[in-house]
């Protein structure tokens, strides 16, 4: 039996494995290799071997062809990068490291290639075809070999060896599942290296970025329930029918149990894609996750088939584009970071692209981009990522995302739709009639969003309700396609109860939804928070005016931080006229008072209730939890639950803080 603790490596001079048939493979020299070099101060690490070469396609030509490997060595070599990398001894994985991922079912199958003759492989020809696959005598050998380099490339970065590491190994592996092999790969060697590395080194939290045009439904099985592992895919879906076929690569396929939320799957419906489109989804989806996950190893799954000039793939990526991805991918981590080969078939497009990558990670800084706009359809996918990875990373913001229509001029925006309704609910049930705002810049965001009730100026108890949209619940006739039921298809409003409770009670009520409209065209600068400047500009222009003495601040979800603003604002009028503060908070971070304002942090903490969800963060952080008056927990984890859940308790505060109110009666005393 193989020790899975053994660390001795097999370097590319070990004798080639004795097979009938090797000589049909072409085999370059051990000798043709640069020297191992033993440099401290080289910061990148390469593997490789020849050996690797042998696995070929015996009936023809195949699109994973042995030259793929070669062609990136050579042009490397070529142009001066390996000269400037350390090569790390390569060898092949061993039985107790394959099975932290495969089955040993899938091990020994694997193994057992090796003992069939020529007629057996031209007798299961059509079963590999089936799987996508070919096999031949050294395939076990070629695919251990290649799962050991990465396991070694990684363990190199991990251990401080290198800073940096690049395998180039063939075949590739991130469609192997735990259970088959397929897609041209035998083993999966990202995600066996991802295993070792948290086995043996102090390095636990990884993520994997699969760029590779293809979804890496093995990776991503791998670790799907796993979450000390981020797993990110871009790739071709086009609903399910491109390879590796199926919804396991969809937008919604986001792990299960303790993994769920990190596999992150941005799927593109058509091919296609070029830099404008890659390079906008790091930017929105891809970075605020990694720097919201931070790991501690980067690892690459690299396949180059998204590449100008790969006919399977049909993408449009450039050198350049893959250059740029690396550089930001290499700002993680401290810059510990493996590039593993996976696809990638037409030869001049896999070697450039290569070559871009091996430079950066070198240290060179990547090439200027030419302006560029992403496509439509990409901006849609994005921004509906966006809106399914929200649930899971706070880094991730849907409206930043959401892409603006050729048709915008002709359009109403759903939201605006719902403002409308509500603004007609609440006069026609509580006569509550629209706030003029007066700069152009809140009337840009903010129009038909607040509004008051009819007693306002003379009452002098006074509830200021600050909130977002409520919920959309949406049902889809398909999963697959997004395509909505409209009939099953509803909004859940959480205020609706406390507005009616509050009139009911007597209080008057400001009621401000903080949903700012988007992509505003105006020359106004968009501020930092524009509902704390809403709110600040209602309470100087309107409660300050009233005859109200006892205020009441509601924050629901995105409102608390608004409230938050508007008491830094005018913390002197707040502390003289409000006397408590409720924040239902929900996932988001707790809003809190700024340390120079020592009595505005008193005043908060002797009149202040949040909500939250029991296995919120702030239960976990003392120092953050003495910064709040009254933390209530809840079993309840959604915003718009937690919100009716804590309406009782909301109107027991209310009341204590504000005292009786007359009764009103259709919106008046």
């Amino acid at each position: 039996m193989e020790d899975a603790n053994n660390d001795a490596r097999m370097d590319v001079d070990d004798p080639q494995p004795s097979t009938a048939s090797t000589s049909q493979a072409p085999v370059a020299r051990a000798s043709s290799l640069p020297p191992v070099l033993n440099i401290s101060n080289i910061e990148v690490g390469y593997v490789y071997s020849t050996l690797m070469m042998t696995h070929t396609n015996t009936r023809g030509h195949h699109e994973e062809q042995p030259d793929r490997i070669s062609r990136i060595f050579n042009l490397l070599k070529d142009s001066n990068c390996l000269a400037k990398m350390r090569r790390l001894p390569i060898r092949p994985v061993v039985r107790e490291e394959a099975l932290l991922v495969h089955s040993e079912a899938l091990w020994e199958k694997i193994l057992a290639i090796q003992s069939m003759t020529e007629e057996d492989i031209a007798d299961s020809a059509a079963y590999y075809d089936e799987l996508s696959l070919y096999v031949h005598l050294t395939t076990p050998y070629c695919a251990k070999l290649s799962a050991g380099g990465v396991i070694e490339a990684a363990l190199a970065v991990a251990r401080g060896d290198v800073r940096k590491s690049f395998a180039i190994v063939r075949p590739p592996g991130h469609h192997a599942e735990p259970d088959e092999h397929m897609g041209f790969c035998f083993l999966n060697n990202v995600s066996i290296a991802a295993k070792v590395v948290q086995l043996r080194t102090s390095v636990k939290r990884i993520m994997i970025l699969d760029w590779d045009v293809h979804h890496g439904n093995g990776t991503q099985r791998a670790f799907y329930d796993d979450p000390s592992v981020l797993y990110i895919s871009l790739h071709r879906y086009e609903g399910g029918s491109f390879y590796p076929n199926g919804p396991f690569g969809s937008m919604v396929s986001c792990g299960q149990g303790p993994g769920l939320g990190y596999s992150v799957n941005i799927p593109w419906p058509e091919r296609g894609m070029g830099d404008a489109d890659y390079l906008l989804a790091f930017q929105k989806i891809v970075m605020p996750i990694a720097l919201e996950f931070a790991p501690e190893l980067v690892i690459i799954s690299a396949g180059f088939d998204a590449a100008e000039g790969d006919t399977l793939g049909e993408c449009h990526v450039s050198p350049t584009g893959y250059a740029h991805m690396t550089h930001m991918l290499s700002s993680l981590a401290n810059g510990r970071l493996v590039v593993a080969l996976e696809g990638g078939y037409n030869l001049d497009a896999i070697s450039v692209s290569a070559l871009a990558v091996a430079r950066v990670i070198l240290g060179e800084a990547p090439p200027q981009l030419e302006p560029m706009v992403a496509s439509e359809v990409a901006t849609e996918t994005i921004w509906h990522v966006a809106t399914e990875q929200s649930k899971y990373w706070k880094n991730i913001d849907p409206k930043a995302c959401e892409p603006v229509e050729e048709v915008e001029p002709i359009t109403f925006s759903i939201p605006e739709l719902l403002k409308a309704h509500r603004q007609d609910y609440l006069f026609r049930t509580h006569k509550m009639l629209e706030i003029p705002l007066m700069t152009q810049g809140l009337i840009d965001r903010f129009s038909s969003q607040v509004a008051c009730t009819p007693d306002i100026m003379e009452n002098q108890a006074l509830v200021i309700f600050v909130h977002e949209f409520g919920n959309l619940r949406v049902e889809l006739d398909s999963a697959m396609y997004c395509d909505v039921n409209l009939e099953h298809s509803y909004m859940v409003d959480c205020s609706k109860q406390l507005i009616t409770w509050a009139r009911s009670a007597g209080y008057a009520l400001l009621d401000v939804n903080v949903y700012a409209k988007p992509f505003v065209k105006s020359r106004v600068k968009t501020p930092n928070n524009p509902g704390a400047d809403v709110l600040t500009y209602l309470w100087d222009n309107y409660v300050q005016l009233t005859a109200a003495r006892r205020v009441v601040l509601i924050g629901h979800g995105p409102g608390c931080e608004a409230l938050m603003g508007l008491m830094r604002q005018r913390s002197v009028g707040v502390m003289r006229t409000v006397q408590g503060v409720v924040q239902v908070v929900g996932n988001h971070s707790v809003p809190v008072t700024p340390s120079d304002l020592a009595n505005l942090r008193q005043w908060y903490f002797k009149n202040s209730l949040v909500f939250v969800p029991e296995n919120h963060v702030v239960f976990r952080d003392k120092k953050l939890m003495r910064k709040h008056g009254n933390v209530m927990a809840s079993k309840e984890t959604k915003p718009i639950k937690l919100m009716i859940q804590a309406l009782p308790v909301i109107e027991n505060f209310v009341i204590q803080h504000l005292g009786p109110a007359p009764n009103v009666v259709n919106g008046t005393s």
